[in-house]
């Protein structure tokens, strides 16, 4: 009898573990989940995550919440999501800066892109424009890199703060050039672009949708994208290649990441959710200034990687840090 009793106990704990084990990975999420945004509202990072929320909402009948949570760049909010359970129900926008910059930039950072995420999806991507103003007595890239490379920092150059993805394009230009520009950096982009389009600086770097609608205006001049294609937006502004410039198609891109450990089939549902939700954010992204971008699963992990190497070397041959 007894010997009964104990195989029926163990039969029943075998089904609870079982239903338990089904349910884990079937009734995901069964919840809500959180999207941590690394910076306040607006921007690239708070686009993607709210579009994506929204989306994933619809598709999968849970809630999906945004918590901007920003601080030191990008930090705060990435390192809360590094602490947080691996159980797929707090989630983070990243991109360069998080996941491939600050590695570089700080010398103690409180977490390790690389360890402590998995990368789900990268879906989102944009490219920079060289942008000088109006009355710039160089009309093409190869004056400007003539003219600095015969006078050495006679050409200034805006940054959006030391550490931002505009300083570092302009450094990773200065690079491929062989070129030195003075660089004046502001505190974000809007102050950058008020001082080019009074005439107080020579040139400025930024994302296709912030500068491109003051070339289309006639405010600024657009001198190359930092892109492999040209941008429909001004399909007169030649990319770097074209101009002359090699090896600068510098595509930013934003996606979503957990942390490390998250449960493989969690990872796996996340990512047929958010591949069939993209067809729904395609309009909204390109409206934005940028675009879709369905990489595929097996690609995901060692572009990151190719990222984080190449700049952090550039980085640090920079010498750039931000403590």
């Amino acid at each position: 009898m007894n010997r009964i009793c104990r195989s029926l106990t163990w039969m029943l704990a075998c089904l609870v573990l079982g239903i338990a084990a089904a349910h884990a990975q079937g009734g995901y999420p069964d919840r809500p989940v959180k999207i941590i945004v690394p910076i306040g509202p607006g921007g690239s990072y708070d686009l993607v995550g709210r579009q994506l929320a929204d989306a994933l909402s619809k598709r999968m009948g849970q809630a999906f919440v945004v918590e901007n949570k920003p601080g030191a760049g990008t930090v705060v909010g990435t390192q809360a999501a590094s602490q947080s359970d691996p159980d797929g129900y707090t989630l983070v926008v990243g991109g360069l800066s998080n996941m491939a910059f600050n590695s570089a930039l700080y010398s103690k950072l409180a977490y390790d892109p690389r360890k402590d995420f998995v990368p789900v999806a990268l879906i989102y991507k944009f490219g920079y424009v060289m942008v000088g103003r109006k009355d710039l007595p160089y009309g093409k890239l190869a004056d400007i890199v003539a003219a600095a490379k015969a006078n050495p920092g006679s050409i200034s150059v805006a940054t959006a703060g030391v550490g931002t993805g505009q300083h570092l394009v302009a450094a990773a230009f200065m690079k491929a050039a062989g070129v030195k520009f003075q660089e004046i950096p502001y505190k974000g982009s809007p102050p950058a672009f008020t001082d080019l389009l009074a005439g107080r600086i020579d040139l400025f770097f930024d994302s296709n949708a912030a500068g491109l609608p003051y070339v289309q205006s006639g405010q600024a001049k657009g001198i190359a994208l930092l892109s492999s294609k040209r941008s429909p937006l001004a399909p007169d502004v030649p990319t770097m290649s074209e101009a002359g410039v090699s090896g600068l198609d510098v595509d930013s891109w934003l996606g979503i990441f957990a942390p490390a450990k998250t449960p493989p089939e969690v990872i796996a549902k996340l990512r047929r959710e958010i591949r069939a939700s993209l067809p729904e954010l395609k309009d909204r992204f390109e409206k934005s200034g940028g675009e879709v971008w369905d990489l595929p699963d097996d690609k995901v992990d060692a572009f990151v990687a190719s990222e984080y190497e190449s700049w952090t070397k550039l980085i640090r041959e920079a010498g750039i840090k931000l403590d």
